[in-house]
């Protein structure tokens, strides 16, 4: 008996540790992308609406990933002028080298499908400042 009980923490520690739904990862209005289908339609949309996509390649066995993702969140909420994307490297190894991704996470920050600025590392300052900036940048002159 002594054996099930541990098999049994062990998979509970498992599922804790990488959920398949990726909570640690969504919520707020973070769209957690799953293939690059996906990633194209959500790119396109933003695009179409005139949206800044701020793009996080994290992984689910990442600490500092999981360490800023209530932020990711929380500015997710705050910022509904933007489209927040999640997404996570080993699922999507493609789009992760297409992008040149060499640590998690990583912070895109695109307008129309390009790159204008990044945030390498779970730096909570600077992810605030840049997205900061980006948000200024959007704001006409009469209404700052």
């Amino acid at each position: 008996m002594g054996g099930l009980a541990n098999n049994s923490k062990w998979v509970q520690t498992t599922a804790d540790e990488e959920p398949a739904n990726h909570p640690h990862f969504t919520g707020g209005k973070v769209t957690f992308i799953t293939n690059k289908d996906v990633w194209n339609q959500k790119l396109s949309e933003a695009k179409t609406q005139g949206k800044i996509v701020i793009a996080n390649f994290s992984a689910s066995w990442c600490g500092p990933c999981k360490s800023i993702a209530p932020l990711y969140i929380e500015l997710s909420e705050k910022h509904l002028s933007l489209m927040f994307l999640t997404i996570d490297v080993d699922e999507l190894t493609e789009l992760s080298t297409q992008w040149d991704v060499k640590a998690t996470p990583t912070f895109f920050f695109l307008r129309d499908g390009q790159q204008v600025d990044k945030v390498v590392g779970a730096n909570k300052a600077e992810l605030q400042e840049k997205l900061s900036t980006i948000v200024d940048s959007q704001v006409p002159g009469d209404q700052k």
